[in-house]
């Protein structure tokens, strides 16, 4: 935001920066060796298509958590947490310790599963009850209101940012799909480790924009849900529906 970091900047991603789970990049960094890209389409990959291999490249270019954690202290965020990064993260809410192998195939899968039950609950336990990249609804309802009017980034960057969340494609079933048509949404989806059918974070936060301009933080945060997928959605499309049917009264 301060232009410190140009969005033209590239930065390398080689098999040493792969992380786990959702990070299409691996594709093309175990086919060619090393992705070279810019910021710019880091951002674009991070969050249009949840790439957690490009969240983390972008988390190192900038400095580290500490850096973001700085960020979120000086603009005055509240009650938002920011964790370790991708691998540190997942491997310590399932209760092991980051190995780079783990970034190939299914190997953090099988790793995981070998586990004794116990320790991976105590684990899970241990996360739930001290997230530590936990946020308050209301801090991230905040955010996004102070995003979409301009008070939290220079006006190049709220433009720039506002610009790639429409253009999200994780989570068409969550809370974009209870808007009425002619309503826009932007938005950031995130879903978290599962454990014996819990689910440890199932969200979507995003911006409405109903068709006579006025704008709504909408934000859902199901931080311990054993509910099926469908009920998951069902309840998130309820919520937004609701924001629909408020502005329409």
């Amino acid at each position: 935001d301060q232009g410190r970091i140009p969005l033209d900047q590239p930065v390398r991603i080689g098999p040493e920066d792969l992380t786990l789970f959702h990070q299409p990049i691996a594709v093309r960094v175990r086919s060619e060796g090393s992705v070279t890209m810019p910021v710019r389409e880091l951002i674009e990959t991070a969050i249009t298509h949840s790439d957690n291999s490009a969240n983390d490249s972008l988390l190192r270019t900038v400095g580290g958590p500490e850096a973001v954690r700085r960020f979120l202290a000086r603009k005055d965020m509240g009650a938002i947490r920011f964790g370790p990064g991708e691998r540190l993260l997942q491997a310590g809410t399932a209760g092991l310790t980051w190995q780079q192998s783990y970034s190939i195939g299914r190997n953090f899968q099988t790793a995981r599963a070998a586990l004794p039950a116990a320790e991976r609950r105590a684990a899970m336990d241990a996360y739930l009850a001290d997230p530590v990249d936990g946020a308050s609804p209301s801090a991230i309802a905040s955010a996004l209101t102070r995003l979409a009017r301009g008070s939290l980034l220079s006006p190049e960057s709220t433009e720039y940012l506002l610009g790639v969340m429409t253009r999200t494609k994780s989570g068409p079933q969550r809370l974009k799909a209870g808007l009425p048509p002619g309503w826009r949404f932007l938005h950031k989806t995130g879903t978290g480790q599962d454990l014996n059918g819990m689910t440890a974070g199932y969200n979507d936060i995003g911006i409405a924009t109903a068709p006579d301009g006025t704008r709504y933080a909408i934000v859902v945060l199901l931080g311990n849900t054993t509910a099926r997928i469908p009920e998951r959605m069902a309840l998130m499309q309820a919520v937004s529906g609701a924001v629909a049917e408020f502005h329409g009264r």
